[in-house]
C-alpha cells in the first residue's frame, strides 16, 4: 500500500490539510466486508458513507488487484501510460475521502457535484506534480485533453446521475483551464505561486467553489 500512502501524502500536502485520520484506516480491499446493499456496486473504487448516532461513518473501498498494480508500477516513481488509469481511480477515492473528511470536520456539508469536481481536479494537479518531478522542465499540455477531453462517463459507474459527472468534469475542467500559466510558471522556473490559490479554493463551500470558477471565467 505504499503506492497509495504516496498519493495521498502528495495530495494532503498540495492542500496542506491535515483531518486527523488517514485513507489506510479507513480502507477496504475485501467486498464482503462492505454493506449488503453496496457489495454489488461496479467499479474498483467506492466511497461509501453514512451517519450513526450523530457520527460519520467512512469506508474506502479500493479493488486489491489496482492495489498490486499501483505497487509494482508506482505513479511516485514514473508516472506513463501503463499507470495513468489506475493513478486516476486511486486518486479519486482519496481526494473523496479527504474532501468528506475536511468538511465533515468543519461540519459542513458536501454535495456530490462538488466532491466529484474536486476529485477531478484532484487528478490533474496531482498529475502534474508527479510529471514534474521527472521532467521538471516540460509541461504536460496533452494532459487536460486526456482528462477532460477524452475521457468519458461510464453509466454502469455513474448509476444515472451522467449528467451530474458530466457538469462536474466541465467545471473542473474550467478552473484547470485557469490555473495552467500558474502550472507552466512551475516547469519554467519551478515556482509554486499556484499553490495558495488552490488552497484557498478547495476551502471554499460547494457554492463558493462554482462561484468562484464562473466569476474566473466571466474576467478572462
Amino acid at each position: 500500500m505504499q503506492a497509495l500512502e504516496r498519493l495521498e501524502a502528495l495530495l494532503t500536502g498540495i492542500y496542506d490539510l491535515d483531518i486527523g485520520c488517514r485513507v489506510g484506516d479507513f480502507l477496504v480491499t475485501d467486498r464482503a466486508l462492505l454493506p449488503g446493499e453496496c457489495r454489488e456496486a461496479p467499479g474498483d473504487e467506492q466511497l461509501f458513507v453514512a451517519a450513526e448516532g450523530g457520527d460519520l461513518c467512512m469506508s474506502l473501498y479500493l479493488d486489491p488487484a489496482l492495489l498490486e498494480r499501483l505497487d509494482r508500477h508506482d505513479p511516485s516513481e514514473n508516472l506513463d501510460a501503463g499507470n495513468l488509469a489506475d493513478c486516476w481511480t486511486a486518486l479519486e477515492g482519496i481526494s473523496h475521502f479527504l474532501c468528506v473528511a475536511h468538511n465533515a470536520s468543519h461540519d459542513r456539508p458536501v454535495s456530490r457535484l462538488a466532491l466529484e469536481m474536486q476529485a477531478e481536479i484532484d487528478k490533474y494537479v496531482a498529475c502534474i506534480a508527479l510529471l514534474h518531478r521527472h521532467s521538471p522542465r516540460r509541461f504536460p499540455a496533452e494532459l487536460h485533453a486526456l482528462l477532460f477531453r477524452r475521457s468519458r462517463v461510464d453509466p454502469a459507474l455513474a448509476a444515472g446521475h451522467e449528467s451530474l459527472y458530466r457538469r462536474a468534469s466541465r467545471q473542473a475542467a474550467r478552473f484547470c483551464t485557469r490555473l495552467e500559466p500558474g502550472l507552466r510558471a512551475l516547469c519554467r522556473r519551478d515556482d509554486r505561486g499556484w499553490l495558495p490559490h488552490l488552497r484557498r479554493f478547495y476551502r471554499l463551500s460547494d457554492h463558493g467553489k462554482l462561484r468562484h470558477i464562473e466569476q474566473a471565467c466571466a474576467a478572462s
